[in-house]
């Protein structure tokens, strides 16, 4: 949970998030101990999001299995914690239409917020003002106003705030973190503080979010005297307990700003508060590898492996990103080939971010060897790990081959059918087609890419300026890029404009 909150507050547009996970209490606690007997162990793999689970629910109940309202939140915290959200929203409301067990005010809150994240703001209004003036509890204007923050309509979010402020419904300190919130998605920064201020005028103590929320609003403006404040502030209070994300946090904006030593002071001040926490030690390692320190990093990874009987791929991950930062490329590859006899299950992210690091040094002959060298031993990349190589090639200008690696990336896309090639990657290669390939290249290529991003100008652009060169008609182009209903553009005014000039 505390991981989770520290990673959204570096992207506005997932604070609110965190905030709802905060309000509705999603943190998801099963542990899948008695998997092969329960209703979860039948729902968990489910995961395409648009398959429905009714008829799974429904065949529990006819079976005669016993329903529990305990595991039915369960499922509903763990789905949202994956992002199946609609799956969640049809447990939710299965569970409250079928009455086979309590629906408590908790659960209709988090039926609110669901509907608002599937279905839209409008649909969770309609939900809450269909309420009786009884059932609109704290709660639910809590939900709502999660709906607002995360749509960022912010006269909606102080209008209803001040509703909630009128019904003594902001006796906490959830809905001021939810203003907060709304200030970092809409870039208004400097308006936490004041939040903060009137929570406190109003003997309403702030809570760790709220503190973390104040600390990177001034972090994000380099205001660090302030922010600095803040955490004493926060030190000073007996009911708050810093964890390691509090600490680590400041220390990220004092490495932004240049300050070293204040960034390890802050970032020693972190370490004592990790207890065994395998996501602190990498969030930590990576912030020593920014401040250019090898022997802080090295370190904290012997400790992490002290710490652990066994690192997972995330840990690995994490250490050669570090590597790669310091510019530590032998070490890397010796790391990369502990992780390769450690046992755990081939994950293409690992050697992807050794392939990020030799592209970033220039080295794109020795990371496309290394790939080869994987699938040589029995190994089928992802299109993102051709993908890589591709990209580094095109800043080599050696569009050849790019091309060659982009093509076994489309290749392999049954590896990962969610895969999406870079756009500014796939606008090289097909210019570079269109001007030196034939007709018959370019038109094979067009077809395997459509498998992958739908039909666009630039594909098109290509076919055209092979077709132009090599002397053939291309009406018959224009007219499929009509059907699709692409216009056609300065661009393409300009490439069919080559044609006259061949022709004079």
């Amino acid at each position: 949970m505390a991981s989770s909150i520290f990673n959204r507050l570096k992207s506005n547009r997932h604070v609110s998030q965190t905030l709802i996970s905060n309000v509705c209490s999603v943190r998801s606690v099963y542990t899948g101990r008695f998997a092969n007997i329960n209703l979860y162990s039948r729902i968990s793999p489910l995961g395409t999001p648009n398959l429905s689970l009714v008829p799974v629910l429904d065949q529990w109940v006819e079976e005669g299995k016993k329903v529990r309202d305990v595991e039915l939140h369960r499922i509903i915290r763990d789905l949202r914690s994956r992002k199946r959200y609609a799956q969640a929203l049809e447990v939710s409301e299965w569970m409250s239409s079928k009455e086979l067990c309590p629906f408590s005010p908790s659960a209709r809150a988090v039926q609110l917020d669901l509907i608002g994240q599937v279905r839209g703001l409008e649909s969770a209004e309609n939900y809450f003002n269909n309420m009786s003036a009884e059932e609109k509890i704290d709660k639910m204007y809590g939900a709502l106003l999660n709906c607002y923050v995360r749509e960022r309509v912010v006269d909606k979010s102080l209008s209803h705030l001040q509703k909630m402020k009128e019904l003594g419904f902001a006796s906490t300190s959830l809905p001021y973190n939810g203003l907060m919130c709304l200030y970092i998605n809409t870039d208004q920064l400097e308006k936490i503080p004041d939040v903060l201020s009137e929570m406190q005028e109003n003997g309403i103590a702030p809570d760790n979010f709220s503190y973390r929320l104040c600390i990177n609003s001034y972090g994000a403006r380099s205001d660090l005297n302030s922010m600095e404040k803040i955490l004493e502030e926060m030190e000073s209070k007996s009911h708050i307990h810093i964890d390691w994300m509090t600490y680590s946090m400041v220390a990220n904006f004092y490495i932004k700003a240049g300050l070293n030593e204040k960034a390890l002071f802050f970032l020693k001040k972190a370490e004592t508060k990790l207890h065994k926490d395998p996501l602190g030690y990498n969030h930590l390692i990576s912030l020593y590898a920014s401040l250019g320190s090898k022997a802080e990093t090295m370190r904290l990874w012997e400790r992490r492996k002290t710490a652990s009987k066994k690192l997972i791929n995330r840990d690995y991950i994490t250490m050669l990103g570090s590597l790669v930062k310091l510019g530590e490329l032998e070490d890397t590859e010796a790391l990369l080939k502990e992780w390769e006899s450690s046992g755990n299950c081939y994950d293409f992210r690992v050697p992807n971010t050794l392939l990020i690091g030799f592209c970033q040094k220039g080295l794109i002959e020795k990371a496309e060897s290394m790939l080869r060298d994987i699938v040589e031993k029995g190994k089928t990349p992802t299109p993102n790990s051709w993908s890589i190589v591709a990209a580094g090639y095109i800043e080599k200008q050696n569009m050849e081959k790019a091309f060659e690696c982009m093509k076994e990336a489309i290749a392999v896309l049954a590896e990962n059918k969610g895969w999406r090639p870079k756009p500014k990657v796939i606008s090289s290669i097909l210019s570079w087609l269109g001007d030196n390939r034939d007709v018959e290249e370019v038109e094979t290529f067009v077809s395997a890419l459509k498998a992958v991003i739908p039909m666009d100008r630039e594909m098109y652009h290509a076919q055209i300026r092979a077709s132009i060169r090599a002397g053939k008609e291309v009406d018959g182009i224009l007219d499929s890029m009509k059907a699709d209903k692409i216009d056609e553009d300065e661009e393409t005014r300009k490439i069919l404009s080559l044609k006259h000039d061949k022709a004079e």
